[in-house]
C-alpha cells in the first residue's frame, strides 16, 4: 500500500503528544539521541504495519528514498535498523499505546450519533463498564537469530490477555507473558488489580474459579460467565421456570478451600432443543433481567473478533523476528494500529448514525487503499466522509443484516411465552 499524506497527518496528530511526552521516560532510561529514536522507530513499524512491508530491508530502502508518515527521508543501514529492532526498550512503545487510549475515548463520548445495542444501554444504567477478558497464543518463534538456536522447533512465541470495553471496544489492558501455555488462573491478581467497583465483567470458563468469583464479588465487581458441564447445583430460589426460560438462584461448591460455597444466578435459554446455561453474580432479575445476561454473554464473541483483527487482518500472526523484544515491540504497535482502526470504525458509525456493530473494520482498513486512490485523484479529502458516503457502499463498509433485528425482552420476570423465547435466541448475536 501506498502512503497517503491525510492518513498519515491523522497519524501524526494522535500519536505526537503520547510520543513527545514518553520523550522525557526516554532521557530517563539513558538512551541517547540517536538517529532511530522513539518517532522514528513508532513510524517504522506502524509503516510495516499500515503498509504491509515485506521486511527490515524494503523498509530501510523506503527510508532512505522517501521516508515514512512523519519521518523525512535518513540514511542508515539496514543492519542498524535490524540491531534496533532488537534492542529498542519495548516499555516505550506499550506506554505510547496506553497514553493514546484516553484520547481516543474522548473521541468516543463526543459522538452522538450512532445507537447502542438494547441490551448494552439498558446494562449501563446499572453498571459503570462492561470489560470482557480473555486471551490468545501467538505462532511459533522465528530460530534464525543465534540467540534462538537452542530454543525448540515450534516453540511458541508467548501469549497475550487483552481486557477489551464491550462499550467502545477499545483495549483497556493488555498482558504478555513468554509461556504459551500459562494458565488463565495466573492472570487472576492482576484483573482483581484492574477492576474497579461496579463493573461487569464478561468471562469465558478459563477463569472458572470459584475463589477468584469470591474475590470479586468482595470488591462489588460482577460478571457473567458459563457453567461447566456436569456442575453440582443447589437450587436456593427460582425466578422463572418456563418452556424457554429457566432462570434460578443456585449454590455452587462442596465448602472446600478449592472449591468454596458459592452463590450465584442460573440462567437457561432454550433454543429449538438445546439449553445454552450462564451464570451470573447479580442475583436480582431486575437488575440484570435474564435475556439481557444472555444478550450480554454472547455479545462476549467481540473480543474474539478482536483477536481475529489483530492477528489475520494486522498481521500479529506473522513474527517479524524472533527475540522477545521485537515481539513485543510488534504486540504493542498492533493494538495501537487497532484502537486507531476501531475509532475511525466508530466516526464512520456516527456519521451513518448507525450502531458501531452494523460497521466492518476489515473493509475499513482494505477501504484505506481506495481512499488513498480516490484523494491522488482529488476526488477525497476526508476518509470519515469517504466511508459515510452512499456511493462508496460497494466497499462493504456497512455489514449486510442477515436476520430482522428483533426487539429484547428486558422484563426481569418474563412471561410464558414460547414463540417469544425461541425468536429472540435464534436473533440474537452469536455465541460464543
Amino acid at each position: 500500500m501506498i502512503e497517503d499524506e491525510v492518513i498519515a497527518q491523522q497519524l501524526e496528530a494522535l500519536l505526537t503528544p503520547a510520543m513527545l511526552w514518553e520523550e522525557n521516560s526516554y532521557r530517563q532510561l539513558k538512551l541517547r539521541d540517536r538517529i532511530l529514536n522513539l518517532p522514528l522507530m513508532m513510524a517504522a513499524v506502524l509503516t510495516l504495519l499500515w503498509r504491509d512491508v515485506a521486511g527490515v530491508r524494503e523498509l530501510t530502502r523506503m527510508l532512505t528514498r522517501d521516508g515514512f508518515l512523519w519521518c523525512n527521508p535518513t540514511s542508515v543501514s539496514q543492519q542498524a535498523l535490524s540491531q534496533r529492532f532488537l534492542t529498542f526498550t519495548d516499555e516505550l512503545f506499550e506506554q505510547v499505546f496506553k497514553d493514546l487510549l484516553p484520547r481516543l475515548r474522548t473521541n468516543w463520548q463526543r459522538r452522538n450519533q450512532r445507537t447502542l445495542p438494547e441490551s448494552i444501554q439498558f446494562t449501563l444504567t446499572r453498571f459503570e463498564q462492561i470489560w470482557i477478558i480473555d486471551s490468545s497464543i501467538l505462532e511459533a518463534l522465528f530460530r534464525k537469530l543465534s540467540n534462538l538456536e537452542s530454543a525448540k522447533i515450534g516453540q511458541l512465541a508467548g501469549k497475550i490477555s487483552t481486557v477489551i470495553d464491550l462499550v467502545t471496544r477499545l483495549p483497556v489492558e493488555i498482558w504478555f507473558t513468554e509461556n504459551a501455555k500459562e494458565s488463565d488462573v495466573k492472570l487472576e491478581e492482576n484483573i482483581l488489580n484492574l477492576v474497579s467497583e461496579n463493573t461487569l465483567l464478561l468471562l469465558d470458563r478459563g477463569f472458572y474459579h470459584f475463589s477468584f468469583w469470591l474475590k470479586l464479588i468482595e470488591q462489588k465487581v460482577n460478571f457473567i460467565t458459563r457453567i461447566k458441564k456436569g456442575a453440582a447445583i443447589k437450587v436456593e430460589e427460582v425466578f422463572t421456570d418456563s418452556y424457554g426460560l429457566r432462570d434460578r438462584k443456585i449454590r455452587l461448591g462442596s465448602g472446600t478451600k478449592k472449591t468454596p460455597f458459592i452463590t450465584l444466578r442460573l440462567i437457561e435459554v432454550r433454543s429449538e432443543k438445546t439449553w445454552h446455561s450462564y451464570l451470573t453474580s447479580v442475583l436480582e432479575p431486575e437488575k440484570l433481567p435474564p435475556y439481557v445476561v444472555a444478550d450480554l454473554y454472547r455479545r462476549r464473541w467481540r473480543i474474539e473478533e478482536a483477536f481475529n483483527i489483530v492477528k489475520r487482518l494486522l498481521d500479529l500472526s506473522y513474527l517479524w523476528t524472533g527475540s522477545i523484544n521485537g515481539i513485543k515491540l510488534q504486540i504493542w504497535a498492533t493494538w495501537l494500529f487497532y484502537a486507531v482502526l476501531v475509532d475511525l470504525g466508530d466516526a464512520v458509525a456516527d456519521e451513518l448514525a448507525l450502531p458501531f456493530e452494523q460497521i466492518s473494520l476489515e473493509m475499513i482498513y482494505r477501504g484505506l487503499y481506495h481512499f488513498t486512490m480516490a484523494h491522488h485523484k482529488g476526488k477525497a479529502t476526508d476518509p470519515i466522509k469517504y466511508f459515510a458516503d452512499p456511493q462508496n457502499r460497494d466497499l462493504g463498509i456497512i455489514k449486510q443484516q442477515r436476520k430482522p433485528n428483533v426487539k429484547l425482552i428486558i422484563a426481569p420476570f418474563p412471561e410464558k411465552q414460547r414463540g417469544s423465547d425461541q425468536f429472540f435466541f435464534k436473533n440474537s448475536p452469536k455465541a460464543s
